[in-house]
């Protein structure tokens, strides 16, 4: 470790929410109408960032930059995200956080969310499909089914239940990219197909339909699991992450003989925790009903935080808190459901912040960052250096000592500096990228950020925000905006400072030619 720091290799528990803004934490947002104890509790015994994002502002990107260290639209995926049938998105070899802390020594773990694609074995022909979905047995369904049995490929998510062999195992997925041990959901939470899969096999028949369900509890109509209830599996997969912790920790704990240590043989863990939640389709839990004020979504988001508090207290009473470092961030800014919530409740799930989930603005990739690592970390602490959540893997590679290979971690860079309480290299990198839904980029060097695009918004922003909020209209082929002045964004200064535009412009495409944006 090169920031001071001489400890043995920590734990490491990476929790992922989805979809979960930088306004619905009390301890980023005073006028919250959600209760977040846990997690304030956690920003009281480590860091909080306040200016941390996402690489994007969607699901699928975020985690490929989290795990890869990489922007996602380097990748094939230019917009959008990957459907639950969709082929994998991490590049062959490529290095992961996993395989570099596995390499390390790590035993490594993924529960919840995967999204990042893998291959699903294909169905014979005529060998039947899911009852009701009109490709049973003998239903004659050969005409969309791939004739070789095999994997490989994209697979059309409306014949999905037709194509696919839930029976055997899938290829190319976690364990693929350094995972030792995968339990979860191929995709959101509502995108089919719903079934759990424990490394490569889904761990229950898949043999029922369920249709469609209503907003805000949303799900596509697909194929289920006998057993799978969507209000049942964020509690579910907490079980397993909590399992897991406390596994390792006993087995930390033997090694040690009765201690803790790396010293005495006890193997480090990497947990990275995606959770499927709050994004839709928006289930609480009923014990959860009513304890904020900002409906449903507020309810779930409650459910969120007391998830992270079942996880630290694993983490504590399994001897194991002084040498793990845990993170808790979000994906992406909030659905697009934060403004009705706005105007019934009161609450921004956003914050201070224009735009939302898709968007380019701040409001879509600017998250919530708590660190803890006792002994490292100052408890109570605050950062307002710009990090990016493909930072991860190169703050693993530094706190393990592992040096990052030219063709990886191209947009990483260690924020190990910074949990000590020391500034980051900016001779390392001058600037980070987002990513909006559509493909459009944005890069922020300084207090001054860039969009690429006459506007940020991809979400139709309400005109009664615009009012309320003071947002001028503009006709500029690109938004410029300085935060230290204008930290809600409402006056582009595109026109004003046109040296500033091609300043940034230069530096964006140089950023995308050079294929990085991290100098080593």
């Amino acid at each position: 470790m090169d920031a001071g720091i001489n400890r043995p290799k920590p734990n490491i528990v990476y929790i992922l929410a989805d979809d979960m803004g930088y306004g619905d934490l009390s301890c980023y947002n005073k006028n919250s109408m959600i209760p977040t104890r846990y997690l304030d509790k956690l920003a009281a015994q480590g860091m909080r960032f306040t200016d941390a994002h996402a690489p994007a502002s969607l699901c699928t990107p975020t985690r490929y930059g989290v795990l890869t260290g990489r922007y996602c639209w380097r990748s094939s995926l230019k917009n959008g995200v990957l459907w639950g049938y969709s082929p994998p998105l991490i590049e062959e070899g490529r290095m992961t956080v996993a395989s570099l802390l596995r390499s390390a020594g790590y035993h490594t773990a993924a529960v919840g969310k995967w999204h990042l694609g893998w291959d699903w074995a294909r169905r014979l022909p005529g060998s039947g499909g899911v009852a009701g979905a009109g490709g049973g047995a003998g239903s004659g369904a050969e005409k969309v089914m791939d004739p070789i049995a095999d994997t490989g490929g994209d697979i059309d998510p409306r014949a999905g239940h037709e194509a696919v062999d839930f029976t055997r195992p899938i290829r190319n997925g976690p364990l693929a990219v350094g995972f030792d041990w995968f339990y979860g959901i191929p995709a959101s939470l509502d995108m089919p197909p719903y079934c759990y899969v424990e490394n490569d096999m889904v761990t229950a028949p898949v043999e029922e339909m369920v249709e469609e369900s209503p907003w805000e509890a949303f799900w596509r109509e697909g194929p289920i699991a006998r057993s799978f209830r969507h209000v049942d599996v964020l509690p579910h997969l907490t079980e397993k992450a909590v399992a897991y912790i406390r596994e390792r920790a006993r087995e930390q704990t033997a090694a040690a003989g009765g201690g803790a240590g790396e010293a005495a043989g006890a193997q480090p863990f990497f947990l990275y925790f995606a959770l499927p939640a709050p994004h839709t389709p928006v289930v609480p839990a009923p014990e959860y009903k009513n304890c904020s004020c900002a409906g449903d979504y507020g309810d779930f988001c409650v459910q969120v935080d007391d998830v992270v508090g079942q996880v630290l207290q694993a983490i504590e009473e399994g001897g194991i808190e002084q040498n793990t470092l845990v993170i808790f961030t979000s994906d992406n800014g909030p659905e697009r459901t934060a403004y009705q919530r706005a105007q019934q409740y009161g609450h921004y799930s956003m914050g201070e912040w224009r735009g939302l989930k898709r968007d380019t603005w701040e409001g879509g990739h600017r998250v919530p960052f708590l660190a803890k690592w006792p002994g490292v970390i100052a408890p109570g602490s605050t950062s307002n250096q710009v990090i990016c959540l493909t930072d991860l893997l190169a703050t693993a590679a530094e706190i393990v000592g592992v040096k990052i290979p030219d063709n990886a971690g191209e947009d990483s860079l260690s924020i190990l500096p910074a949990f000590a309480g020391k500034p980051l290299e900016a001779t390392q990198r001058a600037a980070v990228i987002y990513q909006g839904a559509s493909g459009t980029l944005a890069i922020r060097r300084g207090d001054w950020v860039y969009i690429d695009a006459p506007s940020g918004d991809e979400n139709k922003e309400p005109e009664w925000l615009k009012e309320k909020r003071g947002y001028l209209p503009h006709n500029q082929p690109g938004e410029l905006y300085r935060l230290s002045s204008d930290p809600t964004q409402a006056r582009n200064l595109y026109k004003e400072q046109h040296g500033v535009v091609v300043s940034m412009k230069t530096l964006l495409n140089r950023y995308i030619n050079e294929g990085r944006s991290v100098i080593r």
